[in-house]
């Protein structure tokens, strides 16, 4: 588990695709200071697990279902990447409820500044749109951020100069993709709801009856 809080921007030194290995390398250095085999470590939001590293980066495996439902495909060297461990037990939880399973990608639409802050307006398909709420968490590009609208063919998210300077939004531009990831807990609450009769509705017997108090 993760909390959309960026760690650190790393950098994609070398994407391999076809064959029976398709590997990232990506450069770093905060990362590298506790990092073992196996980790999880979320690349732009999408969950990896780290296959093998050195001093100066590690490497990952990635299989095509992940570079079909992310933006991992497009990197080339030298593209910049946001970087986070996984969560420790005892660590702050400074963001939400970040898995690194990402439910696909957005596109953006407008970038606008307003005072101190920056307008980011993002496209997205309406499976993901269903599951965002205004005012609720999103992870673009594995980065915890509040939802400051949303309608049925995009959201829009305000960011501050420092998450602009720490995360790759900063050198983002419009056209540009994104991953996309939606709150655990209302995809739980979507799946709950669509399981019952549409004659039924809300009840507090139904909602007693799987688990919420």
């Amino acid at each position: 588990m993760f909390t959309g809080i960026v760690e650190e921007m790393g950098t994609l030194t070398q994407l391999i695709r076809g064959g029976k290995e398709q590997r990232i390398t990506i450069s770093c250095s905060k990362i590298l200071e506790d990092i073992h085999i196996g980790d999880s470590i979320a690349v732009n939001g999408v969950c990896l697990t780290v296959v093998t590293y050195d001093g100066k980066s590690f490497q990952a495996d990635v299989m095509n279902e992940t570079f079909l439902r992310s933006s991992l495909g497009m990197l080339r060297p030298g593209s910049p990447v946001n970087l986070e461990r996984a969560m420790a037990a005892d660590g702050r939880f400074g963001g939400h409820i970040v898995s690194g399973h990402i439910d696909g990608t957005g596109l953006i639409k407008s970038i606008k500044k307003d005072g101190n802050a920056i307008w980011f307006e993002i496209a997205a398909s309406k499976d993901i749109l269903d599951g965002i709420v205004e005012k609720g968490s999103i992870a673009i590009d594995g980065i915890s951020l509040t939802v400051a609208a949303v309608d049925n063919v995009s959201f829009k998210v305000s960011i501050i100069p420092h998450t602009l300077k720490e995360t790759v939004l900063g050198v983002k531009k419009v056209g540009d993709t994104v991953n996309l990831e939606t709150d655990v807990i209302g995809k739980y609450v979507k799946k709950l709801l669509a399981s019952q009769t549409t004659n039924a509705g809300l009840t507090k017997e139904m909602l007693l009856a799987n688990g919420f108090y």
